[in-house]
């Protein structure tokens, strides 16, 4: 089964249908499989008081309150439903991250099957709850949370409907972008270990190459936000790939799988054809007559490996010769 790609277009279309209409063709040129936004109402999501993280005042206004930058990137029902008919109309998944549960109900009426839980939601007990109650499909992401957050954060989306196989659990950091230091990769490992279930990666780094090194470890879904153009002003556009970033991962990760392969150590087809040259023979070392006895002084081992193999070397030695044999002959 291929790596599920959602290309995380989040807030950056900066309140533009436009915008978000671009995002969706770079999406489909770029081949992932998803497309995701968000949906909120500001007034739901935050308070008018709330702060706005680090890295949101150094890339938008810093004197604009959290909830006045979330204003501007709100996206309407009738835009939801038009990109829901463009996604359609293209050929890509469209999904949403609901940030409260109007959003979730909206969401659920438009009919998507798959609800991606957003970091900061994994330990809403009553957002939780609501999710697991519509039985579809779920991506958590685990930013900031432990195990124990994560475990809890599964418990409840199984006690209230949602089957454990229909749920795949992303390691995340939600700092943007997030330092290297701080992806701790093998965390992912841990998750699947302790709650034996899917996972993946919803990553928020700097270029592309943890997206593929999750991919070799067992990704089976990869979440990266992509934007137009990293200089655009919003939160997230820096921490983001632009169009030709976006499928260069989209072919790495395509490789990888193909690399990837099977778990059983075999020749491939396409290395066979070379095991008779790189390989090695039992061979004369001299000429031997019929009936001299094969010693380390009279036989070898060289290319090709069409003869007897070396592993047959121990029986071989201390045979008579069974006919004449002239220097490099196949024993």
């Amino acid at each position: 089964m291929s790596v599920f790609i959602i290309a995380e277009a989040g807030v950056n279309h900066n309140g533009s249908l436009k915008i978000a209409k671009k995002l969706i063709d770079i999406a489909v040129e770029s081949g992932v499989d998803a497309v995701k936004f968000q949906t909120f109402k500001a007034e739901n999501l935050v308070a008018k008081t709330a702060e706005k993280a680090d890295y949101q005042k150094k890339n938008t206004d810093a004197s604009e309150s959290q909830f006045e930058m979330l204003k501007k990137l709100e996206l309407d029902a009738s835009s939801h439903r038009e990109l829901l008919d463009y996604c359609n109309e293209k050929g890509i998944i469209f999904l949403s991250s609901p940030f409260d549960h109007e959003s979730i109900d909206f969401l659920n009426d438009l009919g998507l099957q798959i609800f991606k839980i957003p970091s900061g939601e994994i330990t809403n007990l009553p957002f939780l709850k609501h999710i697991g109650s519509l039985s579809k499909k779920v991506v958590l992401s685990t930013g900031m949370s432990n195990l124990q957050e994560v475990k809890d954060a599964l418990a409840i989306l199984i006690n209230k409907g949602t089957l454990k196989e229909n749920i795949t659990v992303l390691h995340a950091n939600t700092m943007y972008p997030t330092p290297l230091k701080d992806v701790n990769l093998n965390a992912m490992l841990t998750i699947q270990k302790e709650c034996e279930v899917a996972i993946g990666y919803s990553d928020h780094t700097l270029g592309i190459e943890v997206d593929i090194a999750a991919v070799a470890m067992g990704a089976s879904i990869i979440e990266k936000h992509f934007t137009l153009d990293k200089k655009m002003d919003g939160p997230d556009h820096k921490a983001s790939l632009e169009p030709s970033e976006l499928k260069a991962m989209v072919l790495c990760i395509r490789n990888v799988e193909k690399a990837l392969g099977s778990y059983d150590k075999k020749p491939s087809p396409s290395e066979r054809a070379n095991m008779g040259i790189a390989r090695k023979s039992i061979v004369s070392n001299q000429a031997i007559k019929k009936g001299d006895i094969l010693t380390e002084k009279n036989i070898t081992i060289k290319r090709p490996g069409t003869g007897i193999t070396p592993m047959a070397w121990d029986q071989i030695i201390g045979t008579a010769a069974t006919k004449d044999y002239q220097m490099d002959d196949f024993i």
